[in-house]
């Protein structure tokens, strides 16, 4: 990755008002994305009177999780780029998709969002906890921290391919569909390991309104290697340094 490719921004940029959109933007499809997927756990739990997790339970959290960042991808893309999770924001930085201050307003956009979106569950239901991500038994945070870097690999690597790559065409009419599947799969293939966050912001809220922060760190180590592995390997073999477009200036 040539270092000219990486932007930090200015500070202007903090209150510019498409900046300020963007990070908007990202607010309300965190909230749209966390509270269709954490609400669609603890209504499991509900019919379930707080039983185990069940192969039915695991599939419908994996398809709720699926169509409902599907559409939050859908409707911040022509704003924010539809980035819905904190690690994606990272990768796209690590790629000089985006500037630094950027970034930095999307990740607290993001965890408000899902900050709010755990309230608005717990209030919505009466005072049911949103439940915080936690390893499943037998599962050591080194097996959680691998799990996390693959599938969040998976998911900025498929964020490239579909939406980043300037090469990428009518491909791109389906990056939401294809981003959605990915994390529905990776959802059936970790969920019942560590819950399968691959999103900071996801695991984040849950634990401030639960105030649950046991191996909480794994949930971003993990996301965040995998999201800068998955840029810097798509950006420098399959975009190259000859076909990196830059940000426009106004970004910087």
């Amino acid at each position: 990755m040539p270092i000219n490719t990486i932007a930090i921004g200015t500070p202007r940029e903090a209150s510019h008002p498409d900046a300020l959109r963007a990070a908007l933007a990202e607010f309300f499809s965190m909230i749209i994305f966390v509270f269709a997927g954490e609400g669609s756990g603890m209504a499991f739990n509900k019919l379930t009177d707080n039983g185990s997790t069940t192969p039915a339970g695991l599939v419908a959290a994996s398809l709720a999780h699926a169509f409902a960042l599907f559409v939050a991808v859908s409707v911040g893309a022509n704003i924010s780029g539809g980035h819905v999770n904190p690690a994606v924001t990272f990768g796209a930085f690590m790629g000089g998709n985006i500037s630094l201050l950027r970034s930095i307003l999307y990740w607290i956009a993001q965890l408000l969002g899902s900050v709010v979106a755990c309230l608005l569950l717990k209030f919505a239901t009466g005072g049911l906890e949103t439940s915080a991500f936690s390893l499943s038994s037998g599962v050591s945070a080194s097996n959680a921290l691998v799990f996390e870097i693959v599938m969040t690999f998976g998911l900025v690597y498929t964020v490239y391919a579909t939406a980043v790559d300037p090469k990428k065409g009518n491909i791109g009419t389906i990056a939401p569909i294809a981003i959605g599947f990915i994390v529905g799969a990776n959802i059936l293939a970790g969920g019942a390991f560590d819950g399968a966050s691959m999103n900071p912001a996801v695991s984040f809220g849950p634990a401030v309104v639960s105030w649950t922060w046991t191996n909480h760190w794994v949930y971003w180590v993990g996301p965040f290697i995998g999201a800068a592995i998955a840029a810097l390997v798509y950006d420098n073999i399959f975009i190259g340094y000859g076909g990196h477009e830059p940000l426009p200036a106004n970004d910087f």
